[in-house]
């Protein structure tokens, strides 16, 4: 097996790979975990945990908590958070690297291409060109694809690494922006606001949509926003950004309608790339979309002989658990393992402002548009016990059941550690238990789960109704 890419998609199948007994290369340039660990998920996550700690004492003083000092008033120094933000992203590289060398993985310092010729016995050649410029040439049976993604760039906004930033530059900081612009209200334009916004920064996000995260379900994206407002953030709605330009100390941002927005940083977070030029993709039979992602199907595999590809390159869906897996089927597939096609319907994710966003399975907007014949209950959080305790105010659970049979099919958790209440719901969607079976689960008292449970309970009577 020989891998291009060391990030999720790649290590996960290398690992799986050496598992069933196959050799493997991993050929990576960045550094193992890929941007994932070193550049994306893994710092931004690190960033916006600082950030959580500056959010969860604003009910101090319902707590009875109080601060020492002038203004009593918590502080972040931004060059000791950046600076232990990539200390934890290369201690987790170094950490997967150290696994895959364990598990006798070779691993090549550089990029990697394929080669247009198939041999007769089926094997494929890539050929990498390492860091100091040699080349190696690896005969493989089976090769994946998984070279990820980089950020999306507008030829108005060039970025500078300086005042003009992508997500990957955002750890190049060394002070709180005195005010950071955000163009892009998505999932990582949001992130990434209300972290700097906790953190002390004033900010802006410009959203060319009607409200933040136009993609998630709707009452979760009216309450972040209602959050990012009341934490003195300036959102706005319908303005498309035209260009951004760099001011010696600051920059403008040029909006479609003429007005403009100063401020001392811009990150333009609109999306990424996938990163897959120079990898001789047509020459080999490799089909790629109009935008560059790579065509797979739910085995992960691709138009050309012994070809697999995964995560971010795919398009498939940008998260580094879909990208993981991916990469275990591809390997699974490939070795004649046991394997299940990638469902998509199953697959969590969130979204990491303060509160956090959680979601699995069916969305209310195709239960509404009559796709799915659903039952649809939420719960705000504040009539929780233990959200009483812990002063939490906003946030719910939503929960979805087929209208026929009382399964579980999808839920949205608003809350302080969504990702982690989620796991509950995601259970019952995977394994098809009913919202009986969800509502008998013993829960602890109190607790935040407790709603879970409690939303499962109102479900069984609208079961009862639809039985009568």
């Amino acid at each position: 097996m020989v891998i291009v890419g060391g990030g999720p998609g790649g290590y996960e199948a290398a690992l799986v790979a050496r598992q069933l007994g196959a050799r493997v290369h991993v050929i990576e340039r960045q550094g193992m975990g890929g941007s994932a660990v070193l550049t994306d998920v893994v710092p931004s996550k690190t960033l916006i945990a600082t950030a959580e700690w500056m959010t969860v004492t604003e009910q101090a003083g319902e707590l009875g908590i109080g601060a020492e000092g002038e203004d009593g008033a918590l502080r972040a120094d931004m060059d000791v958070v950046d600076r232990r933000v990539m200390r934890l992203a290369q201690k987790q590289s170094k950490d997967i690297r150290t696994r895959l060398e364990r598990e006798g993985v070779q691993i090549v310092e550089g990029t990697g291409r394929i080669e247009p010729t198939i041999h007769p016995d089926g094997s494929r050649l890539v050929r990498a060109t390492t860091h100091d410029g040699a080349e190696e040439a690896f005969p493989a049976d089976v090769v994946l694809l998984a070279t990820g993604a980089t950020p999306r760039v507008l030829p108005t906004a060039r970025p500078d690494g300086e005042r003009i930033l992508t997500w990957a530059q955002m750890y190049n900081l060394t002070a709180i922006p005195e005010h950071l612009v955000v163009v892009g209200s998505g999932v990582t334009g949001a992130e990434f606001a209300g972290a700097y916004n906790a953190l002390g920064a004033q900010v802006t996000l410009v959203s060319s949509r009607d409200r933040v995260l136009p993609g998630e379900d709707e009452h979760a994206a009216e309450l972040i926003e209602a959050v990012f407002r009341r934490r003195g953030m300036t959102v706005l709605p319908r303005s498309r950004a035209a260009g951004v330009r760099r001011t010696g100390d600051g920059v403008v941002v040029e909006l479609t309608d003429g007005r403009t927005v100063a401020g001392s940083h811009c990150l333009v977070a609109v999306g990424g790339v996938p990163a897959t030029d120079g990898l001789g993709l047509a020459a080999a039979g490799v089909e790629t979309t109009s935008a560059g992602h790579i065509v797979v199907d739910r085995v992960s595999r691709t138009a050309a002989l012994g070809v697999y590809a995964a995560g971010d390159c795919t398009g498939v869906l940008p998260l580094a658990s879909v990208a993981a897996m991916q990469g275990r089927i591809a390997m699974w597939h490939a070795l004649g393992d046991a394997v299940a096609p990638l469902n998509l319907g199953i697959v969590p994710a969130n979204i990491f402002t303060a509160p956090e966003i959680a979601t699995i399975g069916v969305t209310q907007r195709q239960i509404d548009a009559g796709e799915v014949d659903g039952v649809i209950t939420r719960l705000p959080l504040s009539r929780n016990p233990r959200a009483k305790m812990l002063a939490i105010s906003e946030g719910f659970i939503k929960l979805f059941s087929d209208r026929a049979s009382g399964t579980v099919i999808g839920g949205v958790v608003v809350a302080p550690r969504a990702a982690e209440l989620i796991h509950s719901i995601t259970i019952a969607v995977t394994q098809r238990i009913t919202v009986d079976q969800l509502a008998n689960v013993f829960t602890i008292y109190p607790s935040l789960t407790g709603s879970i449970a409690e939303a499962a309970r109102t479900l069984h009577r609208a079961g009862e109704v639809r039985r009568a």
